[in-house]
């Protein structure tokens, strides 16, 4: 049974259905409730108090941020742990948050191993006793209750080194018709680039199409590449100055030509956003986009 409780607040739920995957499968002893947005969190958490708070900072209706705000305000959530998952890890941001209260800070994409380690660090002895309460343990690499005892015990091995890091691209598995000129057009100054993140690399690239839903996009086969499913980030210049980071995950890798040699590898990211600002951010780009391919 569990003992404590934890809500999950992100306007997407692919990504909220990632984080309470990930709690249920490392701490059994601790219960989920998912929220779509800051303002239907607030009204979950005046009916029920919650032992961990887990949120987006960009939503619609009401932001991470502001949620945060109101929550420090409210004495029975002064001192419950409150991490920021979020696209957004400038600076800036980051000093924003903690200014705020902010517990931890996490960017997306996380991995499981990564989202747990922040879980540990914030809930600390709370979370180990209830474990130890339990009796509850799991078997393998995943066992929360004794990763806890190693986190606050020993160092831990970066990630760009831990077991089953990424390290080559993958060999192509399937064809299409290679465009012409690729290799010119990837050198073109004209050609819209796109950064995509993952939890162990980034994969430059270049925007082959995009829409509302998804973006196609080309990558020299020399960079890491992702599994399919992985969770990604997209950044995307959309003008004047700004970048609209969009979360989505992988839907496709494809070979760009029929060849085992090929050079170039084509990534599909699905988009799962729902913020009308972050979809507003989207059109304008594929408006430029599209004009720009005439």
């Amino acid at each position: 049974m569990a003992t404590l409780k934890a809500l999950v607040v992100d306007d997407a739920s692919f990504v909220r259905d990632l984080v309470k995957r990930t709690i249920r499968q490392r701490f059994p002893v601790i219960e989920t409730t998912d929220a779509q947005n800051g303002r239907r969190a607030q009204s979950l958490m005046t009916q029920t108090t919650f032992d961990l708070i887990l949120c987006d900072w960009e939503m619609p209706e009401m932001s991470g941020m502001e949620l945060l705000q109101w929550m420090r305000q409210q004495p029975r959530y002064e001192k419950v742990p409150f991490i920021m998952i979020t696209s957004r890890g400038d600076k800036d941001h980051v000093i924003e948050a903690v200014k705020e209260g902010v517990s931890e800070y996490m960017g997306k994409p996380f991995s499981p191993e990564g989202l747990s380690k922040k879980i540990i660090k914030v809930m600390g002895n709370t979370l180990t006793a209830a474990m130890g309460r339990s009796g509850k343990s799991m078997t393998g690499p995943a066992d929360a209750f004794k990763e806890s005892a190693s986190l606050l015990t020993q160092k831990r091995e970066p990630a760009s080194t831990a077991p089953g890091a990424r390290q080559s691209a993958p060999t192509p598995t399937a064809s299409a018709s290679p465009p012409q000129g690729r290799k010119a057009a990837m050198a073109k100054g004209s050609v819209s680039l796109a950064s995509i993140r993952f939890a162990d690399n980034t994969l430059k690239s270049a925007v082959k199409d995009i829409n509302l839903t998804e973006v196609r996009v080309i990558a020299k086969r020399d960079q890491a590449f992702p599994g399919i499913l992985d969770q990604a980030v997209v950044d995307i210049d959309v003008g004047d100055g700004q970048m609209a980071r969009l979360n989505g995950y992988v839907h496709q890798l494809q070979a760009v030509d029929k060849s085992r040699d090929t050079d170039f590898v084509s990534v599909t990211i699905r988009f799962v956003d729902e913020d009308p600002k972050k979809l507003e951010d989207l059109s304008r780009f594929i408006a430029r986009f599209r004009a720009g391919k005439r």
